[in-house]
Formats: structure tokens, sequence, C-alpha cells
């Protein structure tokens, strides 16, 4: 992924020192556990721990002859640490370093994920809180419906987010395998018990059945599972967008000193970083797509996943967290317009109240056929600087049912904060 878009804190995880670094971790605790089972001389599990070692570079000038990135990993080991470094790798095949050491950092990558993540959860439940009882309109279609508050939109947003965060935390768990079952899977030149031994130590889980890779459908549900975060961020995004259109104007986000919005207008304060989030969302379906692909391997293995998990792996995890941290930031800079809030709702002339008149009416003995056709006669005869309530009031089938402090009551919108206040408690 591109500078722009990496968290150094991420970023640095996928990072050729840190995935060698957990080859490494792997190829020594391997040999610690053969040893211990005497497998390989204890002598030799010692110097390796002591004197594993590797460099890039060198790393690279070997793959340049042996066209083989492991082979060129053990070598660079194996030349570090003397004659003991024959028994690095012993019994082992390439992807049983590669898959362990890639769960390792996938669960690091989580770490750094899930931290995000509760930060937006956080942001998202303050909002919740400090806005449950201010009103705004609801909208389908994208037009008026009913009132609503813009903390209990939030609540959605916060209770999508815990729904992804379960997804995310469960995906990591069903990654969190060590493999080391050999070329096909079945152990024929490494017991079973060393890697149940290795996995224990390493804090993962033994594969139940491998081929000569961890089967990839874990590997996809952890791409889908960032791609449906994503796609929750950006409904979340998209909201926003429109909140903040200058004709809706509820909501503006944060803008910093010197900030600019248009190299042409001054006046542009843009949705910048909803229109980000919302572009980074296609980047993490995208990569769902190419790991679904993975799955379906050439018998035992190929190795056509290979290249795509180089790929798709860092971005979505870079990407995820970034389009994270940065719904973060802007919810925590945003600006909440109470008034335009109330001014919009005033603007529909209260038609966003027409459901609840209905409800009055029926309540009330009129028949619901009735209520309706009355209710919308009277919404869509509404001109210009007209209200609902005053025609209500100038209507003698009104008049005869609800007297005008009931009519009054009903554009207050008190029905409708209570309600919310109680559907609130569910996600506090």
């Amino acid at each position: 992924m591109i500078e722009r878009y990496t968290r150094p804190e991420m970023g640095l995880l996928w990072d050729l020192d840190h995935k060698f670094g957990k080859m490494m971790e792997v190829e020594v605790t391997v040999a610690q556990v053969q040893a211990q089972l005497g497998l390989i001389p204890k002598v030799a599990a010692k110097t390796i721990t002591q004197k594993a070692r590797f460099n890039v570079k060198r790393i690279s000038e070997i793959e340049r002859e042996t066209k083989h990135d492991v082979i060129a990993f053990v070598s660079n080991l194996a030349e570090n640490i003397g004659p003991h470094g024959k028994y690095v790798h012993f019994g082992m095949t390439s992807s049983d370093v590669l898959d362990t050491a890639f769960s390792l950092q996938v669960r690091e990558a989580g770490g750094v994920l899930m931290e995000s993540i509760n930060s937006l959860e956080a942001s998202l439940k303050n909002l919740m809180n400090k806005h449950a009882e201010t009103l705004c309109a609801g909208r389908t279609h994208g037009m008026f419906a009913e009132p609503t508050t813009f903390g209990f939109k939030m609540a959605g947003f916060l209770s999508e987010v815990r729904r992804n965060k379960k997804r995310v935390k469960e995906a990591l768990d069903n990654m969190a395998i060590c493999k080391l079952s050999g070329a096909v899977g079945t152990y024929s030149s490494q017991s079973p018990k060393v890697e149940a031994m290795v996995a224990k130590k390493l804090r993962l889980k033994p594969e139940t059945i491998a081929t000569q890779v961890i089967p990839r459908d874990r590997h996809a549900e952890m791409m889908t599972s960032l791609a449906i975060l994503g796609t929750g961020l950006e409904r979340l995004a998209v909201e926003l967008r429109h909140l903040q259109r200058s004709d809706v104007g509820e909501v503006t986000e944060g803008f910093t000193k010197g900030q600019k919005g248009s190299s042409a207008m001054p006046h542009k304060k843009n949705p910048i970083s909803a229109e980000n989030i919302t572009g980074l969302s296609r980047l993490l379906r995208g990569y769902a797509v190419a790991a679904m692909e993975d799955v379906a391997l050439w018998h035992e293995r190929d190795i056509s996943h290979s290249s795509v998990e180089r790929v798709i792996f860092p971005d979505a995890f870079i990407v995820a967290d970034y389009a994270v941290n940065r719904m973060s930031i802007l919810l925590d800079g945003l600006d909440v317009n109470k008034k335009r809030m109330l001014d919009n709702i005033d603007s529909s002339q209260g038609q966003l109240f027409s459901s609840h008149v209905l409800l009055a009416l029926v309540a009330k003995g009129m028949r619901r056929e009735d209520a309706y056709t009355l209710v919308q006669r009277l919404c869509h005869a509404l001109g210009f600087g007209e209200h609902l309530k005053d025609k209500l009031m100038a209507e003698d089938e009104v008049r005869a049912l609800l007297k005008p402090r009931e009519i009054e009551e009903i554009f207050t919108g008190k029905k409708h904060k209570k309600s919310i206040k109680d559907i609130l408690k569910r996600v506090k």
C-alpha cells in the first residue's frame, strides 16, 4: 500500500524484515521442540537459538540464484549459524514456515486493527450519548420521512461496528493456525507432536487437516470480514456525505487552520474524509473477491494464491486500519449543527409528523383508510409557508376528534425522543 494510506504501526508489521523475523521465530521454535523430543541435538537447537540471524539484502542475493525465497531465507540462516545450520528447517517444507509465520503476522496486524476499531467504537458511543435527543429529519429514498435523533443514527452505526468487530475477531481466531505437517500434510517427515508443541509455544492451534498449505477458506474469511467492516464504514461515510450537502448542512467535517477545500472556490468545505473512506472500502471488497478465488488450489497446492496474498493481506490490513482511524478522527472533529437540523424539520411544513397524525386519528375512531386519505390530502395541498398543524386545526373532521393541545403535542417530537431513549439502552 502507498505511504499515504499507511499508518506506521501497521505498515511496519508487513515489511520484509518483520516477515522474515516471524519466519525465523518459527524456525527457532521448531528446532527447540525437536531438540526437546530428541530429534536433533540439543546443542544444535541452542546454537540455532543464539546465532539465528538474517539479512534481507543477502536473502535477495541468494534468491536471485535459487529463484526460491524460502530456500534463500533458510540458506542465509544456516550460513550465519554455522555447522549446526543443517538442522534449520529439519523435516519441514516451505509452506510450514510460510503459513505458520503468516499466522503470527496476521495476529499482530489484527491486534493493531482491533485497537483502531475500539477507538471508532468509542467515537460513535460518544456521539450517540451526546446527541441522544438531538432531533433531526429521518429520510427514506432521500426524502423526509419521520423525525429521529442524530444520536439514534449513530447508535445504529455503533451496533454495526460492534458486529463487525466480532466478525474480525472470529476471523483472526480462525487464522491463528500452526501448520507443520510437511509436503502434502501427511506428517511423513515430522511428527504431529512437534506441530502440537510448537503451536502451544506460539499460541496457535494445529491445523485439523492440511494439504501442503493451511486451507485458504480461513484467509478468505479474514478478507471477507475486513470487506464487511469497510462496507460498514462506507455506509456511515455516505450518510455523513449526504448530511454535509449544502442543501442539508446538518454536519460538517472538521476544518483545520490553513486547510483549503478547492483551488478555485475559496468557500468550499468538502466531505473529503468521508469520500476517501468510501473509496477505500471499494478496495477491501476487491481484496475479498481475490481471497475467495485463492481457496480452490490444484490438488494439495499450487502457488497461484501466493502472489495474490503478498499484495492483498498487507494492503487490506493497512487500508482497513487507515480507514477506521480516519473515520474516528472525522467523528471526533464533526460539527453537528443542531439548529440546521431543526430548521430542516420545520422546512417539511410538519409533514414529518404525518404518520403520528394518522395514528392519532385512528386511535380516536376514524377508519384508517379515511384518516390516511385526509392526511395525505392536507399534506399534498400545503402551499409555501403553510404548516400541516394549522391545516389540521382548520379541518372540521379533525377538530371533532382531536383537541388543539393534542394536535400541538404531535408536532413536538416528544414521543420520538422517549421511544429512542428507551431503545438506546440496548447499545449502552
